[in-house]
């Protein structure tokens, strides 16, 4: 079984909401047990747990919030090499577009990174004209349905990338599971 662990920071509600939509992307991967945790809730003990986590915070300044910031600096910090080879990926809410959504991605990514967690990116399109290269991203909350597909498919890809990397469910891998959809035409 995957253990999933979809943690944010809202101040609005929309990163939030963006959250409950990763989490129903991850649990729709049979075999993934999905935890969803502010990280005003959590605890490093719920990093420990999980086999993958998604990171989301709201979009300040281009980067993280510091919130988000603070938990992996002071809470996580006697963990510290000891969650080395879990998967993780990031999302993030701003105000507008321009607002600098895919560098709060990768400054995610940069801190997951400088824990050991292996990153990635989302190369198919979740809807015409709406990626997740770097994470899911959303104007305000995630309202249109191009939003939410993109969130779900970052839930979705994490449990399957969890499940083919920490599992050994190779039937999961995301080509594997493409050739397939291809192959049924």
């Amino acid at each position: 079984m995957s253990r999933i662990l979809v943690l944010y920071h809202s101040n609005t509600g929309n990163v939030e909401a963006m959250a409950r939509l990763v989490a129903v992307g991850a649990e729709s991967v049979p075999g993934t047990e999905v935890r969803l945790r502010s990280v005003a809730a959590a605890t490093p003990e719920d990093v420990v747990w999980c086999d993958g986590i998604a990171v989301g915070s709201p979009t300040n300044m281009g980067l993280l919030a510091w919130q988000m910031k603070r938990f992996w600096d002071e809470a996580m910090l006697p963990y510290w090499m000891k969650v080395d080879g879990k998967i993780g990926c990031a999302f993030t809410s701003a105000g507008g577009w321009g607002g600098g959504m895919e560098l709060a991605c990768q400054s995610i990514l940069t801190v997951l990174m400088n824990f050991g967690f292996l990153t990635f990116g989302v190369t198919d399109y979740a809807a015409k004209l709406h990626t997740a290269h770097y994470g899911a991203v959303a104007l305000r909350e995630p309202r249109t349905e191009e939003a939410a597909a993109g969130c779900q498919l970052l839930g979705r890809r994490l449990a399957e990338w969890t499940a083919v990397f920490c599992d050994g469910r190779k039937e999961l891998h995301p080509l594997v599971s493409a050739t397939e959809r291809l192959g049924a035409n």
